[in-house]
């Protein structure tokens, strides 16, 4: 007898210490007694986007203040002549983009509307009253819906996107997410500020309008599954003492 209750310590033990392991994949834990209110963030971004490095700008070209492309829209004219687009350009780490025909300017920290007006400035010594309209097309939010095999990079596909079609683009909140525990993490100058958002009840619905800005982290923290956790770490270890359990039986028979 003694020895079984030797045998159901030493499996006490190995389940207390198989138990670390249990959530380990959980990120942005906030330490007991600290958090992190969603009350002094903005519902709209403070000051229009800057283009910064390593991000992709397209831009198309008309002459004659956009004549064309009015013609385009109304069927009036040729709406093919003095128009280019589609091709993406890189912000390198020089802060300049090279674009054809006016060669290298730099882009880096202007408004798009600023970097519009470069543009035509420098177009101008080639084309007549040039058009210009500027995009930058790889601006993305990283969402994690609850679960972190699920986590999306979510495409912004305009300029207005709000918290909700950010969380519904990657798929909505999932079973084991907490819809009152959503961390939008932003960054500001050389930090990044996080706050915590509570979607759970209807007064939260303010903050589901929140326009999420380009490289903002979602968050959205999901549920210990302690049940399912502590029978995954520890069913090898009840098999190994099963079996040993069951020799140990019928050795002491004998």
């Amino acid at each position: 007898m003694r020895h079984f209750w030797n045998l159901i310590f030493a499996l006490g033990l190995m389940f207390s210490l198989a138990n670390c392991g249990i959530n380990s994949n959980l990120m942005f834990k906030v330490p007991k007694g600290e958090s992190a209110s969603a009350d002094s963030i903005p519902l709209a971004p403070k000051e229009d986007y800057r283009i910064s490095v390593d991000d992709k700008i397209s831009f198309t070209l008309s002459t004659n203040n956009g004549k064309k492309i009015v013609e385009g829209i109304s069927g009036v004219g040729d709406a093919k002549g003095g128009i280019a687009s589609g091709q993406e350009y890189l912000v390198r780490k020089t802060g300049s983009a090279e674009l054809p025909v006016i060669g290298e300017i730099l882009v880096e920290g202007l408004t798009i509307a600023q970097c519009e007006d470069s543009l035509e400035k420098r177009f101008a010594e080639q084309y007549q009253e040039p058009f210009v309209q500027v995009k930058v097309t790889n601006q993305r939010v990283i969402v994690f819906p609850g679960n972190g095999s699920d986590a999306k990079v979510v495409p912004l596909l305009n300029n207005n996107t709000t918290l909700m079609e950010a969380i519904a683009q990657a798929g909505g909140i999932t079973e084991r997410g907490k819809a009152r525990s959503i961390k939008l993490m932003r960054r500001e100058g050389d930090e990044r500020k996080v706050y915590t958002i509570d979607l759970s009840t209807i007064e939260g619905l303010k903050y589901a309008d929140i326009i999420v800005q380009g490289n903002d982290y979602i968050y959205i923290e999901p549920n210990a599954e302690l049940t399912k956790g502590v029978l995954k770490e520890v069913a090898p270890i009840i098999s190994i003492f099963s079996s040993a359990l069951v020799i140990f039986t019928v050795f002491s028979n004998f």
